[in-house]
């Protein structure tokens, strides 16, 4: 990646305090795991500044011992409530989420009967389970491996991750 004088020149007209302000904004109303492109395009900054601002960001949030946290998984960027808060925050949280109730009832699908073949899955859910499975697949929340004609599906340790599960309350699962 190369510095351009645009760059030179956006990094001297921005202020570190702001900057950090409109990526930390992007991430409280998005709610859910960005890319850095999708950050670039929201808050109008270049890669270089967002990766810089994502990384001091995240750095405030540890040093300042604070409930919320900056998470980084595979490239991709979330705010979220630190696991030992998420029971409370769950049990206060509205409706809203960041998957559909279609792609939740494909999730529980595969938690509940995992490891489970994706072709049952189709079968129940219907064609659109395709793009759910592809969705957890790219955020690295369920595991695909080749099954016959078919995959076969499990969750990942990304999934308990993802939702702040402690070992405790990990279902389904079997030994590899």
């Amino acid at each position: 990646m190369s510095i351009s004088i645009k760059t030179t020149e956006e990094i001297d007209n921005i202020s570190e305090e702001e900057g950090l302000r409109v990526i930390e904004a992007v991430l409280f109303v998005s709610g859910k795991f960005l890319n850095v492109q999708e950050i670039v395009s929201l808050s109008g900054f270049n890669t270089i500044l967002v990766y810089d601002f994502l990384e001091k960001l995240r750095e405030k949030y540890i040093s300042s011992d604070s409930a919320i946290e900056i998470i980084e998984k595979n490239n991709l960027w979330k705010m979220d409530v630190k696991q030992q808060y998420s029971n409370m925050v769950n049990k206060l949280a509205g409706g809203n989420t960041e998957f559909s109730k279609a792609e939740q009832e494909t999730l529980a699908i595969i938690a509940f009967k995992q490891p489970i073949k994706q072709s049952v899955v189709i079968k129940i859910r219907g064609n659109k389970a395709y793009d759910h499975i592809k969705n957890f697949t790219d955020l690295g929340l369920i595991r695909r491996k080749k099954f016959g004609h078919t995959h076969e599906l499990s969750l990942s340790e990304e999934f308990y991750n993802y939702f702040n599960l402690p070992e405790s309350e990990r279902v389904g699962e079997e030994d590899d």
